[in-house]
């Protein structure tokens, strides 16, 4: 990861919130589009992330070097910039380094797009993203994203929010001024705490049914060292070809075909379609089609190669940028 870019660093050790701004291009100077990225997909509304619509901007509780968790808004400024504004004391150069490196990361402004962009200039129906769409919100483990994504499966969003909700809540370390009593302005639980909690904690608090013990099994195999889920975000596809990180992904407690897409989608390798309950209907409903075969979705946007599942993906959501909308009801 290329190292953050500051614009006005602070003095370490003075009081008060602080603001950083870094330059919203990505590598080769292609546009971000900050807000389209924030809604990008269900799990950026999930906590330790919060979206506030009316400011147009994301609430982070982003885990800050040896120190506490800091809460940082991110928003953006009239001169193409990305506000970064780190609440609390504020914090030294290393701490600094360690929340903006962890912003680029989950804003994905290290991923050069520019080749997609030029793949979908003359598709009538996709060409509206070259505008700076296609960055999907990560988390900033892929522990954390492979968590949140079992719980999304075979339930409604609702159950998600409250199963995500409570971990944070009961195992989140808090920053410095998080309200008590929610999940807000606490980061993700580490794999340490959540493999301490016990599997009785994952079925009458967060009430998580049968992904209890694959929440705990991946948890606990993840903090004795036994697994390392780091890897998949960090390999290129060179060195972890993408039939081989579906295996290691199917290989995982809880995780099948859907989920392994997702986490893919999530983690840059776009060579899968996320197609499941929700993903299938809305390209029927946007195509005027009652139902519509996979392998007619697949034929669809196979002309993308390696970034078929990021333009079918932003072909379905075109709408929440259009009407105000995030991406709640979808996962």
């Amino acid at each position: 990861m290329q190292a953050p870019e500051i614009v006005g660093p602070p003095e370490p050790g003075q009081g008060g919130e602080h603001e950083f701004e870094v330059p919203l291009a990505g590598p080769s100077g292609e546009p971000v589009n900050l807000w389209r990225t924030f809604i990008s997909h269900g799990l950026a509304e999930l906590p330790p992330l919060a979206l506030d619509p009316d400011r147009r901007s994301l609430l982070a509780t982003l885990p800050a070097g040896a120190g506490r968790p800091r809460m940082v808004e991110i928003s953006s400024t009239a001169t193409g910039m990305a506000r970064l504004r780190i609440r609390g004391r504020i914090p030294g150069k290393d701490a600094a380094g360690d929340l903006l490196a962890t912003v680029r990361h989950i804003l994905r402004l290290d991923e050069d797009l520019a080749p997609f962009y030029d793949l979908i200039r003359d598709d009538p129906e996709l060409s509206w993203a070259a505008a700076g769409a296609g960055r999907l919100v990560r988390s900033p483990t892929v522990f954390e994203d492979v968590v949140k994504t079992i719980c999304t499966t075979n339930c409604a969003w609702s159950a998600t929010e409250r199963m995500i909700g409570a971990l944070c809540q009961h195992l989140g370390e808090p920053a410095h001024g998080a309200p008590s009593n929610s999940p807000l302005g606490r980061a993700f639980p580490t794999p340490q705490a959540m493999a301490e909690a016990g599997e009785e904690f994952y079925r009458s608090v967060v009430r998580a049914g049968y992904r209890s013990s694959y929440l705990m099994s991946i948890a606990t195999s993840v903090a004795e060292g036994r697994l390392d889920l780091e890897v998949l975000g960090r390999a290129t596809p060179e060195e972890l070809p993408d039939d081989e990180l579906a295996e290691r992904l199917l290989a995982l407690p809880g995780v099948g075909p859907y989920a392994a897409a997702h986490v893919m989608l999530i983690l840059g390798r776009y060579s899968r379609l996320v197609l499941d309950s929700w993903t299938r209907p809305k390209y029927a409903q946007l195509t005027g089609r009652a139902k519509v075969k996979d392998t007619t979705i697949e034929r669809r946007f196979r002309r993308y190669g390696r970034y078929k599942g990021l333009a079918f993906w932003l072909f379905l959501t075109r709408d929440w940028a259009d009407d105000g909308g995030a991406a709640g009801d979808s996962h």
